[in-house]
């Protein structure tokens, strides 16, 4: 199976969506816990979220998929911790994000089988996000990274009280440029529907900081969904209808991006 798909567009754009995989191998499965073969720590429907987005913008698309239990694609491979002193998962998570075990007793993979997932999983969707971006930014000269995510409200593990329903993150203001969070606040704060935040529980994983280099050219933003926006938690149907407004939202930041990019 191939570990990941990829749409080439012709817009300054590419929208990575790295939790959105479900697959696990069989062999792998059967060293899990029945709760992780459920696969409960999904970015669920991102894929059919910001499907019709990337295709009316003309957007380029990457999307794993295989499951984050696999490897997370939004670690880095060294796997240090990129909120420390916070409860996270790591590269190839041995704990879900409600604290329980994704494995069975004893058969959480050890430093060669992490080594052997990077080189199988890692590394291959990493290049070809890397080589998407080179190939629109000899194009345009600037590209926009957008990182889809979404996650439930409500994970006493790893977080106080409620999500609001939009958390933006920019690296703390890094991996973009400061016109374009200032465009995508103002966005934030003309809409009433959703409440929302920037920078503040989840400022951007691995991808947008690492690949977030506004005075390169490539400016990074992650968009963190709490999933009541658009589904009945936890892990409800796709509803077209109910995700429709998060699905105009969405849309309408990505453009403000692209428009402060530009």
């Amino acid at each position: 199976m191939e570990c990941f798909h990829l749409r080439h567009g012709r817009a300054p754009l590419l929208i990575s969506l790295p939790h959105d995989g479900t697959y696990l191998p069989p062999a792998l499965a059967e060293r899990m816990t029945p709760e992780a073969r459920r696969v409960p720590d999904t970015d669920w429907w991102m894929s059919k979220l910001y499907g019709p987005i990337a295709e009316a913008l003309d957007a380029s698309l990457i999307v794993p998929t295989h499951s984050r239990y696999v490897i997370d694609l939004n670690r880095p491979p060294e796997d240090h911790s990129l909120y420390p002193g916070q409860n996270t998962t790591s590269l190839c998570p041995a704990v879900r994000f409600d604290g329980g075990p994704v494995y069975l007793e004893g058969e959480a993979p050890g430093p060669s089988e992490v080594a052997g997932r990077i080189e199988r999983y890692w590394r291959p969707y990493h290049e070809a996000l890397a080589a998407e971006l080179a190939r629109l930014q000899a194009r345009h000269g600037r590209v926009l990274l957008w990182e889809g995510h979404s996650i439930a409200s409500r994970l006493p593990w790893l977080f106080e009280g409620e999500l609001p329903e939009l958390n933006l993150g920019t690296a703390s203001g890094t991996s973009c440029h400061p016109a374009t969070e200032a465009a995508l606040r103002a966005a934030l704060q003309a809409q009433s529907r959703f409440g929302w935040v920037v920078n503040g529980r989840f400022k951007g994983g691995f991808i947008t900081r690492h690949y977030g280099r506004p005075e390169q050219g490539v400016e990074a933003v992650q968009l963190e969904v709490a999933q009541r926006a658009y589904l009945e938690e936890p892990a409800g149907p796709w509803d077209p209808e109910r995700a429709a407004p998060l699905q105009a939202q969405v849309r309408a930041l990505i453009e403000t991006a692209l428009a402060a990019l530009r």
